[in-house]
């Protein structure tokens, strides 16, 4: 591992999708209750696996500038309204169309995350760094309770992770240095974009993130300052 001074360290930044929340199991959990609250036949797993699939590649037609700026919930909703044609999903209303939409804000935490970051917030500041749009994360940190100490997004920089402005612009807003700032995610290559721009490292694994037949890569990468299991161990590891 790479070396740490922790002393140094004065910000936290975490992804959010994947690493704070288990946006998977949500979708399909709210997904059967919306279905069956509306006579709905969907394989809700699928459904939540093809909107998924669906998010890097919309956001590159905004990095690409083949879209001008969208934020994620717009984004979401123009996938949204082609999964409904390929699962066959008909006679919904606008309210129920936008309601779907916004199980996004509507995330449970991973049993640890709110335990961990209460311990972490004791010790640093704690930001979102989300490719979220500021009103999703914020009410996603109303709903499950997370204690954030900021929301931080890419729509502030109108550039969508890994671009480096993303990060920056985190740092910049935060009155920090890049160095100062440790980023804090369960993807591999969110982190080696964060450490391009200067931040620390942080690789918590989430090995349930997308089911239990997808296998992720767990190993530790030695460029990374810090491994963890959970936000609990990250937080010992950090001297909390």
């Amino acid at each position: 591992m790479a070396q740490l001074d922790v002393s140094q360290i004065k910000a936290l930044t975490f992804d959010v999708f994947g690493t704070v929340v288990d946006w998977r199991g949500s979708i399909i959990r709210q997904g059967e209750q919306f279905g069956a609250e509306r006579g709905l036949k969907v394989d809700w797993a699928a459904f939540a696996d093809a909107w998924r699939g669906a998010y890097r590649p919309s956001m590159d037609r905004v990095r690409r500038g083949e879209l001008p700026w969208t934020n994620l919930d717009t984004l979401h909703r123009m996938v949204l309204d082609e999964l409904l044609v390929k699962f066959g999903i008909s006679g919904l209303s606008e309210a129920d169309i936008d309601h779907l939409n916004r199980v996004w804000h509507r995330l449970d935490p991973w049993p640890d995350a709110v335990e961990g970051l209460t311990r972490l917030r004791r010790r640093f500041v704690l930001a979102t760094l989300s490719n979220g749009n500021v009103a999703l994360l914020t009410n996603m940190a109303k709903y499950g309770g997370l204690p954030w100490d900021c929301i931080l997004s890419a729509e502030l920089a109108r550039h969508y992770k890994p671009d480096p402005q993303t990060y920056q612009t985190a740092a910049d807003l935060l009155g920090l240095q890049p160095a100062q700032v440790m980023m804090v995610a369960a993807h591999k290559d969110d982190l080696r974009a964060a450490q391009r721009v200067g931040f620390k490292a942080a690789f918590v694994t989430r090995p349930y993130e997308r089911g239990p037949n997808h296998t992720p890569d767990l190993t530790p990468d030695p460029a990374f300052e810090v491994h963890a299991s959970d936000f609990n161990d990250l937080a010992g590891k950090l001297g909390v």
